[in-house]
């Protein structure tokens, strides 16, 4: 198993914290994000890593140079396009081979537990993918996600709107009393996700969206398994989230 992460994006949202370090590299309890990361994901069995860079690359290049502090090897690809997530991963796809690989966005921060709790399912079954999700109660900023008795993934809606809530709430998706699973974003592919990243178009947002190949996985009948953390997750999205974890202790 390999890790790829994604790890170009400014984070506009950090203001004057990312007008000279890419979000990624801002610290929590005295680490990069992205340190955090790393040693989560090679203590989960991954055999080595890379890192697709944007904004500031030299700094995240620098600081992981060749992977060697961390006994491993860490490589690198720079996104010049920022066109979406469904695109990212494929600058990685020689880097992937033939081998499955654990794909992270670099602002999401979880127990090195979770990924271990998701190599662990991964590999019990002849999945293709297998993605993190927390429950929830407000789904509009990400993407709500649907479950068959086995916990796979039927159906996938990108951050609906109330009118689209409704909607799905008439047609019974959404159930009174039933959880709701937001995509947490970590996931575990075999390589055979490049075959379905290449027939992508963009979404309405004019973007190349990951979910969307997700979609076309389940609709070739593709076994795309969920797990579901239970306890910490961050979305490092914004300077609030980053000082929330500051006072954190319980969650590495």
């Amino acid at each position: 198993m390999k890790t790829v992460i994604l790890a170009a994006g400014k984070g506009t949202r950090m203001g004057e914290l990312t007008s000279d370090t890419p979000k990624p590299m801002l610290q929590v309890q005295g680490k990069p994000i992205l340190e955090h990361i790393v040693t989560g994901t090679l203590a989960a069995g991954a055999e080595s890593i890379h890192i697709i860079t944007g904004w500031k690359a030299d700094i995240i290049e620098g600081y992981f140079q060749d992977g060697s502090p961390w006994n491993t090897s860490i490589t690198y690809s720079r996104q010049v396009v920022q066109n979406g997530t469904g695109k990212a991963p494929e600058l990685a796809k020689d880097f992937v081979g033939d081998d499955c690989f654990l794909l992270t966005y670099g602002d999401i921060l979880v127990r090195k537990s979770v990924y271990r709790g998701m190599v662990d399912r991964f590999f019990s079954c002849n999945y293709a993918a297998l993605f993190t999700v927390v429950k929830c109660e407000d789904v509009s900023k990400g993407g709500l996600c649907f479950f068959d008795e086995d916990l796979c993934l039927t159906h996938m809606e990108e951050k609906p709107n109330a009118e689209r809530v409704r909607a799905l709430k008439n047609k019974g998706w959404i159930k009174d009393g039933d959880p709701l699973y937001y995509n947490a974003g970590v996931y575990l592919f075999r390589p055979t996700l490049f075959d379905y990243t290449a027939k992508l178009e963009k979404s309405p947002r004019g973007e190349y969206e990951l979910t969307d190949a997700l979609e076309s996985m389940v609709k070739a009948k593709d076994r795309i398994s969920g797990h579901v953390i239970d306890g910490f997750w961050a979305d490092v999205r914004d300077p609030g989230v980053l000082a929330k974890l500051a006072a954190e202790t319980s969650w590495d």
